[in-house]
């Protein structure tokens, strides 16, 4: 059965760092990509990050790069988005997903999904 779980969202003031968490099952860590994205009140579901989880490359969106980044435990099954540097702009909820290669920053193209972890930065 396919399992994403997310873990570490909260709230924090603007200039602070949070780290995400996304523990997949076995079957779901072995379809080779996996990404966050997120999704603010009365907004459509936006990449943010992208793995490969058989090699490591990743992928940013504009918005985030030099602030975030996506990294992977293997032997956990796990992936983390670090988040430095927030902003109110910031303030989404954030979703953990999964595909077979190749990765898309496009919420759309993945097939499986966690609950989702709320951030909220504030000013």
């Amino acid at each position: 059965q396919v399992l994403l779980v997310e873990s570490g969202g909260g709230s924090v003031q603007a200039g602070g760092s949070l780290r995400l968490s996304c523990a997949a099952s076995e079957y779901t860590y072995s379809t080779s990509c996996m990404g966050w994205f997120r999704q603010a009140p009365g907004k459509e579901r936006e990449g943010v990050a992208t793995i490969y989880t058989g090699s490591g490359i990743t992928a940013y969106a504009g918005s985030v790069k030099g602030r975030f980044t996506i990294s992977q435990d293997n032997a956990k099954n796990t992936i983390y988005l670090q988040m430095d540097s927030l902003q109110p702009e910031d303030t989404a909820m954030y979703y953990c997903a999964a595909r077979p290669v190749p990765c898309y920053m496009t919420a759309g193209r993945y097939n499986y999904w966690g609950q989702g972890t709320q951030v909220t930065v504030s000013s």
